[in-house]
């Protein structure tokens, strides 16, 4: 890795954070303001500072390997790297969905969101691979170490920077459902917890002197940056595949027992598709078949305000509805029905099972005409 020395100087690296963030990111205080934006552009705001942050640790890193000489230092340094790669993706991947809906993209432009954590865990497969063959060809070149103490300081640092940074990053991610800073915050913490087990090893190292204890904490973290990379690839894939995501329904689902109106006979059918920081809802919703026109849009619009409410303004709701047949009687909670052909039997609540099924929910039993 002789190249590392003229190519990523900590000089070089400390004069391209300098311009960044005169130049490209705003100030500070303009995301703290950012109140009325909508989640995808404070996501944005966010992803920014954090590609910016990720500059500065690098720098930090960078200075600690060149302190050191320790290859397990120079794994976490070139993770940075792809922390560094990484957060110039997110930012253009969240800039491209923060953009409204257009005649071309009628859904938006959030599935950009995919795509970055894609390419964010694919580099950080290739670093892992990079530092696992790092550390074999270093078994066989023994390098010396040197000045470990003061590199363990700024590493120890960049740790705890790390930490606090991927935390806010992961909260946000999950309140604005965005799966780029779900990921930046997922490597953040994981670049925390690799610096961590570093530290620990070449503390213990320097207490007994086995020195190549650097090469085998090299090898180890290689292995956990690569099965942490698959991890947000995986992710990602479902996403693009829009793959059902059973936290989410199971949430939703959970939400619409507890607030459950007398009209709502049934809901099946239902789908929860992620476009970015977007959620866009489709459902069937069954209602009294003699409900006209403007009854059945206003059970829609109150289901529609108690999964706003719950989940805010990324939620973008399509629901199709339908007349109860006489099949539906037996489950009706309608007391006061005037056209009730059956009597009430059970009611049956919504589960994760018959809400995604495309079938009205029944008892599947005869069922006692409401006469006799």
């Amino acid at each position: 890795m002789q190249y590392i020395g003229t190519l990523y100087t900590p000089i070089y690296y400390t004069y391209l954070y300098y311009c960044l963030t005169r130049i490209y990111f705003p100030p500070f205080h303009t995301f703290e303001k950012t109140t009325h934006l909508n989640s995808a552009q404070k996501n944005l705001s966010l992803q920014k500072w954090i590609t910016a942050l990720s500059v500065a640790l690098f720098i930090c890193k960078a200075a600690a390997y060149f302190l050191t000489h320790s290859l397990a230092i120079l794994t976490d340094a070139l993770e940075s790297i792809v922390n560094v790669v990484a957060g110039f993706i997110g930012v253009y991947s969240l800039y491209v969905a923060a953009k409204p809906k257009d005649t071309e993209h009628p859904y938006g432009h959030g599935k950009a969101e995919f795509i970055s954590a894609a390419a964010e865990g694919i580099m950080i497969v290739g670093a892992g691979a990079l530092i696992f063959y790092e550390a074999i060809k270093n078994f066989i070149d023994n390098n010396p170490i040197q000045k470990l103490d003061s590199g363990l300081y700024l590493v120890a640092a960049t740790a705890i920077i790390n930490y606090i940074a991927g935390t806010i990053c992961l909260k946000k991610g999950k309140q604005n459902n965005s799966l780029a800073l779900q990921a930046s915050g997922k490597h953040l913490q994981t670049d925390t917890y690799s610096t961590l087990a570093i530290i620990a090893g070449l503390i213990i190292m320097l207490a007994s002197g086995l020195y190549w204890l650097d090469k085998a904490i090299a090898l180890i973290m290689g292995l956990f940056i690569i099965y942490n990379g698959y991890t947000i690839v995986r992710s990602s894939v479902a996403g693009i595949m829009d793959e059902a995501d059973m936290e989410l329904l199971k949430r939703m689902v959970a939400l619409l027992n507890t607030h459950r109106r007398v009209n709502w006979i049934d809901l099946h059918n239902l789908r929860v598709i992620k476009y970015g920081s977007r959620l866009h809802v489709d459902c069937h919703l069954t209602v009294p078949w003699y409900h006209n026109i403007h009854e059945a849009h206003k059970e829609v619009d109150e289901l529609s305000r108690v999964i706003k409410e719950e989940f805010g303004d990324v939620i973008e709701m399509f629901v199709h509805t339908d007349g109860c047949l006489p099949i539906s009687c037996p489950i009706c909670i309608k007391e006061e029905c005037p056209v009730r052909q059956h009597r009430f039997k059970e009611r049956i609540p919504f589960t994760l099972k018959n809400v995604v099924s495309n079938e009205k929910h029944t008892i599947h039993e005869p069922v006692i005409l409401a006469g006799n």
